[in-house]
């Protein structure tokens, strides 16, 4: 069997949906031909899924165009979208001539909607995999445009057309589709590895280690201007080139990325389904940076309130560093038992009753 799965590639989190389920999938049909197209980099899906593929670097979606780590460009977006739209006979038909080509028995996407709007035209299996879709997140910013209805049904049409919406614990409501079947928490578990961690970095076990990630979202936070506290150590991305004796690269401790969150004290971050999931599953309180009127924001925020830690900043707290008390209080917050990530495996079902 050929399958070929199409991911977003605005940041990381639906790579790691999408991953999730293949990583199950594959191993119960380890003979599954796979391909994945997106241009989330090659490196990021080989860590994290050991099923052989052929990695095709295309996208024929965007999301939302970022100004920054954590700031959309609304007009750059909105533009975007209605250039999508006038352009969108053309695109399709590119589409449609890249599925016809590759000819894979089963399409998912996660959640691009061209790639299914190819599919419903050539009359090929085809299954949605998100906690949103970008319909919905399009109404929400724009709903005021000249060309917003238009846009909106074409997407709705898109996701309609597959034969299951697979729709991961947490998630957005999304009442315009008819194919939405909800499933459990999608996340990976990691070790916990704090002990050789401290080593390598030559900490106490006394010690706090918060890990900072905005999602594979380029750019970086205002680091030099947070004052250092004894005993708390940061754990950042390497290519930030932060010069301080507290802050510590990630890429030197060469461990899976779910081991160094199930390994940390808490994790900061902007709020998005990954960071969620992953810090519930783990256990790792969630100190979060939120993303100005973002739709998804209060179901992630709700939910990990139930199932694990969590602390919101402000902006400014992000510009000074002042926000220790803050974290001392989410520290000593009690942690509810993890929830089981049963998402991957009831995905997993699905797809095999109704495609494979």
């Amino acid at each position: 069997m050929r399958l070929l799965t199409a991911i977003t590639p605005h940041g990381y989190g639906h790579a790691a949906q999408a991953l999730a389920v293949l990583e199950a999938l594959c191993a119960r049909r380890p003979e599954i031909e796979l391909h994945i197209a997106t241009t989330v980099p090659e490196a990021f899906l080989r860590s994290r899924l050991a099923h052989p593929f052929r990695y095709h670097a295309r996208a024929t979606d965007f999301g939302l165009k970022m100004s920054s780590a954590l700031e959309i460009d609304l007009e750059a977006s909105a533009q975007a979208y209605a250039s999508q739209l006038r352009l969108w006979d053309s695109l399709l038909e590119a589409e449609t001539r890249f599925l016809d080509a590759l000819a894979p028995d089963l399409l998912l996407a996660d959640v691009p909607y061209l790639p299914l709007a190819a599919a419903q035209r050539l009359g090929m299996s085809a299954a949605a995999l998100c906690s949103l879709n970008w319909a919905d997140i399009y109404t929400h910013y724009f709903p005021d445009r000249p060309e917003a209805a238009q846009v909106r049904e074409r997407l709705l049409d898109a996701y309609n057309s597959a034969r299951v919406f697979l729709a991961p614990e947490p998630h957005m409501p999304m009442p315009g589709l008819n194919n939405l079947q909800s499933v459990g928490v999608l996340a990976r578990t990691g070790r916990n590895r704090r002990a050789a961690i401290n080593a390598k970095l030559g900490l106490t076990p006394e010690d706090r280690l918060v890990l900072i990630a905005l999602g594979g979202v380029q750019g970086r936070l205002p680091m030099e201007r947070w004052p250092q506290r004894p005993g708390l150590h940061w754990l950042v991305q390497q290519g930030w080139e932060v010069d301080r004796p507290d802050c510590h690269a990630i890429e030197s401790l060469q461990m899976p990325f779910t081991d160094i969150l199930t390994s940390c004290d808490a994790l900061l971050g902007k709020i998005g389904y990954g960071t969620v999931a992953e810090c519930a599953v783990n256990a790792t309180p969630l100190l979060y940076i939120p993303r100005a009127d973002w739709p998804e924001e209060p179901y992630l925020a709700d939910w990990l309130e139930r199932h694990g830690a969590i602390a919101r900043l402000h902006a400014e707290q992000v510009e000074t560093g002042d926000f220790g008390r803050i974290l001392e209080v989410l520290l000593g917050q009690p942690l509810p038992s993890p929830p089981a990530p049963t998402g991957a495996e009831a995905a997993v079902d699905i797809l095999l009753r109704a495609f494979i």
